[in-house]
């Protein structure tokens, strides 16, 4: 979490830092990045820096946070505009989220260099457990009349899953630079698989 400091800096300067940062996140991965280009390119003592953040990571992850949170909210919105459709909803997120040539290769060297905090932070985005501490709430929001869950409990466990195969779906994107049309079809596959179940017979 950036310092207090950090946040009564002028608008302008403190959106340069940001942006520059996002720039080297994006040149390299966190382990790789250089703070010198960091505080070069915006303009700053390497010395101010540290009155900013406590180091590269701080930094590297409250500017992942931002990103993670604007994609929650994109989430929810595009939940409410299919009426609470998961399915529907995961496959427009999806799309939308492959889309954003802007942030790619930020998004590339974060899923390519996946630590166990990076992998908790890109769950978030579309974690019910995540997206709102009353799970009740945000699960009303979502349509169960066509879905094979008996409770909030089987609902939690049933969207861990769209979670996990869209997560190894970005990584596949990123890792493979497939095309737009190759990604989604893939994804598609994947998730009508989990729609409709892999056995005839189910008697478990």
């Amino acid at each position: 979490m950036p310092k207090p400091t950090f946040f009564n800096l002028p608008e302008e300067k403190k959106q340069l830092l940001l942006k520059e940062a996002v720039k080297e996140f994006s040149r390299a991965s966190l382990p790789e990045a250089s703070i010198a280009n960091i505080v070069k390119a915006a303009g700053i003592a390497r010395g101010s820096f540290y009155q900013y953040f406590e180091d590269k990571e701080d930094l590297y992850f409250y500017i992942l946070s931002d990103f993670i949170q604007s994609k929650r909210k994109a989430f929810i919105t595009i939940l409410e505009k299919n009426n609470g459709n998961l399915f529907s909803t995961f496959f427009h997120f999806f799309e939308e989220f492959i889309r954003d040539k802007e942030n790619y290769h930020f998004y590339q060297n974060a899923l390519l260099n996946m630590s166990y905090k990076i992998e908790k932070k890109f769950e978030a985005m579309i974690s019910v457990k995540e997206l709102n501490e009353d799970f009740i709430v945000l699960s009303s929001m979502i349509d169960m009349s066509n879905l094979k869950v008996t409770d909030h409990k089987e609902l939690f466990h049933a969207i861990q899953l769209m979670v996990s195969i869209t997560i190894r779906n970005f990584i596949q994107v990123f890792a493979r630079e497939v095309s737009y049309e190759e990604a989604v079809n893939n994804f598609r596959i994947e998730m009508k698989l989990l729609m409709t179940g892999l056995l005839k017979d189910v008697n478990v």
